[in-house]
């Protein structure tokens, strides 16, 4: 089954504006922007076909090409990253998977996007996979803190039989009042902000409008849900490495730090 891989990127993100031109500096202390990071995240997975960033912007596309990427260029007016995917695979076509690698998270390993694509190729039932990271107690610290501050932090899924969705959301969830050691596993998943999709279910999705829960939560495949689509929750192992996504300002010094202790140049 061919693969395909978009990054969606766009400039005039409301939280973030210019996010995806952010530099970070690695182990070595070089700094690449974010979306090159993220680039070079999707180039480093298996059994992927094609590797194209999806923009409305020309100074991402300006930096992207700089850099040696494919460039697609997309409408202004796409409400999040799927509809920007969608909009990709109308232009290119032929590809039994498409993969939506999200340009806020550098630190995705490969083997996330290698066994989310086996996932959906192993459950014929499932039209969208995702994959969720079990939290060790220091990442929940760092979720509850977040929210605690008024942070817009990671986002949390709960699935049921069959792995499949129940629920994504920006608050912590589910419950759980007790605290956790720094390397003790807990019952709360992150989501993983990453997304395979069959494409007929991609090109269905810009014709369906936002609904309430989308809107609330400012999730996009919380439209999935609100559409009774079957969605695949993946689970990863994190295999000794730290992720986290790039939401506010202030997870910068927190994902060089990371990039540093992992050595990642």
């Amino acid at each position: 089954m061919s693969v395909l891989i978009v990054i969606p990127a766009r400039y005039a993100s409301t939280r973030y504006p210019a996010k995806p031109l952010v530099a970070l500096k690695g182990a070595t202390g070089e700094a690449k922007t974010l979306i090159r990071r993220s680039w070079e995240a999707a180039c480093a997975v298996r059994g992927v076909d094609r590797v194209v960033v999806a923009t409305d912007d020309d100074r991402i596309r300006a930096e992207a090409e700089g850099f040696g990427a494919e460039v697609v260029m997309t409408s202004a007016d796409c409400a999040n990253g799927t509809e920007r995917c969608a909009e990709a695979m109308a232009q290119l076509g032929g590809y039994e998977i498409v993969v939506n690698l999200q340009g806020d998270a550098p630190l995705t390993p490969a083997w996330f996007v290698e066994d989310l694509v086996a996932g959906l190729r192993a459950h014929p039932w499932a039209e969208l996979a995702t994959p969720v990271l079990r939290c060790e107690g220091a990442m929940l610290d760092s979720l509850r803190e977040d929210r605690a501050q008024g942070r817009v932090g990671g986002t949390t899924a709960v699935f049921g039989a069959q792995n499949r969705a129940l629920y994504f959301s920006k608050e912590v969830i589910p419950y759980t009042g007790r605290g956790y050691g720094a390397t003790e596993p807990t019952p709360v998943f992150h989501h993983v902000g990453v997304y395979a999709y069959r494409p007929e279910t991609l090109a269905a999705y810009p014709g369906w409008p936002a609904g309430p829960l989308e809107g609330l939560e400012g999730l996009e495949q919380l439209r999935f849900l609100e559409n009774h689509r079957p969605v695949l929750c993946v689970e990863v192992e994190a295999r000794g490495r730290q992720f986290w996504e790039l939401n506010n300002p202030t997870d910068v010094p927190k994902i060089e730090a990371m990039m540093a202790e992992m050595g990642l140049a």
